[in-house]
This record gives C-alpha cells, sequence and structure tokens, in this order.
C-alpha cells in the first residue's frame, strides 16, 4: 500500500534512494557483510538502494519506524515527511507533498 502522497511517486523514489545511499551500512538492511557490498559494482549498488527505498516506501505505510543499518526512518504522517536519522541526528527528509 506505501504512504499516502501528493508528489509524483517517481521523484519521492529518487529522493528516497539518495537518502538511503547516505547510509554507510544500510546493505545491513539485506543481510549483507561488508565484503558483499564492496564487492558490487557502483550501478548495482544503485540497483540495491533503489529496491530498499521502495521497500522502505511500501512498509512505512504500516509501521512507522523501520530501522536501517545505523540509520531509523521515520514517517511522520502529520507533516507528510520521512525523515532519515543516525543517532538523534537528521541525515536528511523526502516531503511526500
Amino acid at each position: 500500500m506505501g504512504v499516502k502522497h501528493g508528489r509524483d511517486y517517481s521523484e519521492i523514489l529518487s529522493d528516497m534512494t539518495e537518502a538511503v545511499s547516505r547510509i554507510g551500512d544500510s546493505y545491513i538492511f539485506f543481510e549483507m557483510d561488508s565484503s558483499d557490498w564492496e564487492g558490487l559494482p557502483e550501478e548495482e549498488r544503485h540497483e540495491v538502494h533503489e529496491a530498499l527505498a521502495e521497500d522502505l516506501f511500501y512498509a512505512l505505510g504500516t509501521q512507522s519506524v523501520i530501522e536501517v543499518g545505523c540509520a531509523v526512518v521515520i514517517h511522520d504522517l502529520e507533516n507528510h515527511v520521512i525523515n532519515f536519522l543516525i543517532g538523534e541526528e537528521e541525515l536528511t527528509s523526502v516531503k511526500l507533498v
């Protein structure tokens, strides 16, 4: 189902893919280890990040907080935004409207 949004989905997915790529150990979400991740060419890393962004978009429709490696991804329903945090520091956010 995913989260409710007013922006074009492809724009949101692009922004979320960029946000996920900023999480240094995002590969942990897919139970990969660092050597597997390091062995992937850049194009395949992008594909993994895009798949993760898509998975997050749909999962956040039912679960408002999801851990991704060292980060936490939070769907802020009231403000129509998805926040990406590392610790208490905001990494980035993606607007849904």
